[in-house]
């Protein structure tokens, strides 16, 4: 059984090792570092939060470890940016603690529970916030709020401004 790694304590330029079968030729690591964290708008999917990481993640590779140097599970390999198909040194992984967090929630539900806010934003952009006679503040401007949502019963509208989230600052939309 593989030892979990607290990814709290993972910083950027850790060795990454990924672990794979890429083009069905045979198991395989490679290493690298760690990128970045907390990655987001890398794909189509709606609910993002990549390690991204320069070891290649070629086809065939998603869904294998990646894991420290010291062997503990950082991630599971998910996808690489490439423009034409080949490895460019940009892979992402989905945070094990977010892949554990799943896994729980499927066996238990049968299907991922997540939080909605049930609102559409856009990010306070300077332009934004002189039309608004703002500066200097971050987080997201209420674009509209679904009627049956949490956002409405909370009261929020369309042209609220949310600057923070769980204490949290919001940087973008």
């Amino acid at each position: 059984q593989a030892k979990i790694s607290d990814i709290k304590k993972l910083k950027i330029g850790d060795i990454a090792l990924a672990i794979g079968f890429p083009f069905e030729i045979g198991q395989t690591v490679t290493q690298g570092i760690i990128s970045a964290t907390g990655r987001t708008q890398v794909s189509a999917n709606t609910y993002e939060n990549f390690l991204q990481t320069d070891a290649a993640i070629n086809p065939g590779n998603s869904g294998g470890a990646l894991i420290t140097d010291k062997g503990e599970l950082v991630g599971i390999n998910s996808l690489s940016f490439t423009k034409t198909g080949g490895f460019n040194g940009i892979g992402f992984a989905i945070p094990i603690d977010m892949a554990i967090n799943v896994l729980g929630q499927i066996v238990k539900y049968g299907y991922v529970v997540r939080g909605w806010l049930g609102v559409g934003g856009q990010a306070l952009t300077p332009p934004i916030l002189a039309k608004l006679g703002l500066k200097d503040i971050t987080g997201i401007l209420v674009t509209d709020v679904d009627i049956d949502g949490p956002g409405n019963k909370a009261g929020l509208k369309p042209g609220d401004i949310i600057t923070q989230m769980n204490g949290k600052s919001i940087e973008s939309a």
